[in-house]
């Protein structure tokens, strides 16, 4: 999970995006989440590639950006509202998310050059984990013994992969990836907030707004001349995440989030098979043991929030 999966959170309907048009196809839904966890897991394979060719992470941003700019732009033209519905005044709210977002894709693409991509991927799979602690303790929503239990266990899951005190992840790299899912995690609060009156696509149109300028001077500061594979490395940074982008937002329309979200955690598998193909890296004991605890922490959090919204009403979840 990553930064570019938190748009995928259902928000208030309007004009642009209704969440519930047309989801009566599960079966198109799951297949689509499925081909979008893949083109994720492609794009952090090439962050890596390019990574290992010297490219610095704020390089590989600006391009995920830039290049998702153009479909962000046909979707809103394509839309029932057109480029009225960008119109905001939550401004501070989205410089918020930008500024919180841009920090936290950051922090993900450059744990994905510093860890396995399994492992960095098993990290990533805390953010409802935090998202759900920061929601009691900030936002105060009422978590009840079943929802503090799964968190509780899902941080268990995390010890067994970090080991603490143990070699068998890098320290420093499983440091910034659960750094990277504590800020995403807030970020999704800030979602929540603009979800109130926001759809997920004008939020991530101004995400895109309030951050290319930035990441296109420290890509002029930190870039430079490529070679051709690099500069292919890049491309596909852009092209996948774009297709995931994508993907993510069609998936919405044809089923609703509590049948696609457990496909999301088969971005460990897509993970896995690409760490052992490319980079011939395979999955510790460690992985193994905590990806399990992780997974069905973050799954049981998840089915929790559906009962409750189900209910129409706080509960004791």
């Amino acid at each position: 999970m990553t930064t570019d999966v938190l748009d995928k959170a259902p928000v208030k309907p309007t004009s642009v995006q209704s969440p519930t048009v047309g989801q009566n196809r599960p079966m198109a839904g799951i297949i689509t989440r499925l081909a979008a966890m893949l083109s994720l897991a492609i794009m952090f394979a090439f962050v890596k590639l390019a990574g290992e060719q010297g490219v610095h992470v704020t390089e590989s941003l600006f391009y995920r950006q830039l290049t998702a700019m153009p479909l962000i732009c046909f979707l809103i033209w394509r839309s029932h509202a057109g480029w009225p519905a960008i119109k905001s005044d939550k401004h501070k709210l989205h410089i918020l998310r930008s500024a919180l977002g841009i920090f936290a894709m950051g922090l993900n693409f450059w744990a994905m050059t510093l860890l396995p991509l399994a492992d960095a991927t098993t990290i990533s799979f805390t953010v409802p984990i935090f998202a759900t602690l920061f929601a009691a303790l900030i936002l105060r929503e009422k978590v009840g013994i079943r929802r503090w239990s799964a968190i509780l266990i899902g941080f268990i899951g995390v010890l067994v992969v970090v080991q603490p005190g143990g070699n068998l992840i890098p320290a420093f790299g499983a440091t910034v990836a659960l750094i990277g899912a504590l800020v995403t995690a807030s970020v999704t609060l800030v979602i929540r907030m603009l979800g109130r009156t926001e759809t997920s696509i004008v939020t991530i149109f101004w995400f895109s707004v309030y951050t290319l300028p930035a990441l296109a001077v420290c890509a002029y500061i930190y870039g430079g001349g490529h070679d051709a594979k690099t500069w292919a490395y890049l491309l596909g940074v852009g092209i996948f995440g774009a297709i995931g982008q994508l993907t993510i937002t069609q998936s919405l329309r044809f089923a609703p989030v509590s049948t696609i979200m457990p496909m999301d955690y088969s971005a460990l598998l897509w993970a896995t098979i690409i760490g052992i193909i490319v980079f011939s890296q395979w999955p510790g004991l460690s992985i193994l043991l905590g990806a399990p605890i992780i997974i069905g922490s973050g799954l049981f959090i998840a089915w929790r929030e559906h009962v409750r919204e189900a209910r129409l009403g706080p509960s004791k979840n």
